[in-house]
């Protein structure tokens, strides 16, 4: 068997529909646009939510909440999770080999009395302590 024996499954294929080719075509006239009006002109279309002239559901429904484009660091709490603290040079490559952390997380800030001892081990800028 070749390439050149292949061939679609039956019926899974059709031939595409040809309007505008006069009326003993079937589809000729109006080609399938039914009468006169706004949507039978070309070019017509409407706005994605647009419901007839109804107030669509998006303007209907009262407005709520806010979403911050800021990214929120995660927290580290280097008292509580030793093995971050004994790191000899903490980047975020190093934090996710001792701590499991997901792939989600840019940015990390330790936290806790000892962290800012910490500051002179920290090489990555996505990475912070508390105070200065």
């Amino acid at each position: 068997m070749g390439i050149e024996n292949l061939t679609p499954a039956e019926g899974s294929t059709s031939n595409r529909k040809r309007v505008g080719r006069g009326c003993g075509s079937g589809m000729g006239k109006t080609s399938t646009r039914g009468g006169k009006g706004q949507t039978a002109r070309s070019g017509s279309s409407r706005k994605r939510n647009f419901e007839g002239g109804q107030t669509p559901l998006a303007r209907r429904l009262p407005k709520i909440g806010f979403t911050s484009r800021v990214v929120k660091p995660y927290v580290i709490n280097v008292d509580k999770i030793k093995v971050v603290a004994e790191l000899s040079e903490i980047t975020m490559d190093s934090i996710r080999g001792v701590h499991k952390i997901a792939a989600s997380v840019t940015k990390v800030k330790l936290v806790g009395a000892s962290a800012k001892e910490l500051a002179s081990k920290i090489k990555d800028d996505n990475v912070t302590t508390t105070g200065k």
